[in-house]
């Protein structure tokens, strides 16, 4: 377990300090790939061993090498906040690893191999959330590249999350009647409909996809036509879609709740400080992040709670 740990916290610097890239070039248009990082002040090329993730930040006591300028807070702090989140992912499949291995909770290969998949993917949600809640923030853009590849990869995880889906697991069975068998090779159809594992996660995860955008286009809609401004963009749609493609439909819901609450809250502190006003603009996208990153790590459990209250 301690290896797997380490091991995460090293590969999650490593994709911290590549966020930090993304996120100084990407809403720009630039590339991140060339030119080589350089300081942004006197643009010397920044040496391999000024760019170790944390440990140069620290060497250099936040300063550049050559012209001194001061190195922001946020690069260190968004590549522990990485190595933290893979931190997190890294011990619930060292947990997995350890079940398998100890045999009492009796997971099969497919059932390992599907949770495995899922743990991969909420690592995956919390690099692009991370990404996006600084990058609006700064620039008030939430990029394509980062919400529309979200999306894409989010439905491939669950194609492969299909793959290993065990028999008869995740049907969905849609009338009251049954097939019958009223002879060797004849099957008797009464209207039965129904969804096999695969179909049903896939299709399930496309429904919660186009749902959680509809949902956003239609609370921007209703926005729009009684205040007769834009509330929101279409970033923020994109963004929750992506939600969704890794968390599902419900998860999503929960995530834009929080985030409208923190929202509000910040809002409200604004308000009452003057450094707002009623028409003011709010980097909204930041807030669903986080309620992205609530949901992913209690999600399920906060859901189930509910739905406990309601029975």
């Amino acid at each position: 377990m301690i290896f797997i740990l380490a091991a995460s916290f090293l590969i999650g610097l490593l994709f911290g300090s590549f966020l930090n890239v993304c996120i100084s070039r990407i809403p720009n248009g630039e590339s991140i790939v060339r030119p080589r990082s350089r300081c942004p002040q006197c643009r010397t090329p920044i040496g391999w061993y000024d760019n170790i993730p944390l440990l140069s930040w620290l060497i250099l006591r936040g300063r550049c090498r050559d012209c001194k300028t001061k190195i922001p807070w946020r690069y260190p702090l968004i590549e522990l906040s990485v190595g933290i989140w893979f931190i997190t992912r890294g011990w619930q499949l060292g947990y997995l690893v350890d079940l398998a291995k100890d045999g009492s909770a009796h997971l099969s290969d497919s059932d390992f191999l599907s949770l495995g998949v899922a743990q991969v993917g909420l690592t995956i949600l919390g690099f692009f959330l991370i990404g996006l809640m600084v990058m609006d923030w700064q620039t008030m853009i939430l990029p394509d590249a980062f919400t529309l590849t979200g999306i894409a990869i989010g439905l491939f995880l669950v194609c492969i999350q299909a793959i290993f889906l065990g028999p008869g697991e995740d049907e969905v069975h849609l009338t009251k009647h049954s097939l019958h068998l009223t002879s060797p090779g004849g099957v008797t159809d009464h209207g039965n409909v129904f969804l096999t594992g695969p179909e049903s996660l896939i299709v399930g995860r496309i429904v919660a996809i186009c749902g959680a955008a509809l949902l956003l286009l239609l609370i921007r809609w209703l926005y729009r036509a009684v205040r007769h401004r834009e509330g929101m963009g279409l970033g923020d749609v994109k963004l929750l879609a992506m939600i969704a493609a890794f968390l599902g439909f419900w998860p999503a819901v929960l995530s834009l709740f929080v985030g409208t609450l923190a929202a509000a809250f910040y809002g409200a502190i604004l308000l009452a400080r003057g450094k707002a006003g009623a028409t003011s603009k709010l980097p909204f996208g930041s807030f669903l992040c986080l309620g992205g990153l609530v949901a992913a790590v209690f999600g399920n459990r906060l859901i189930d709670r509910y739905i406990a209250l309601l029975r």
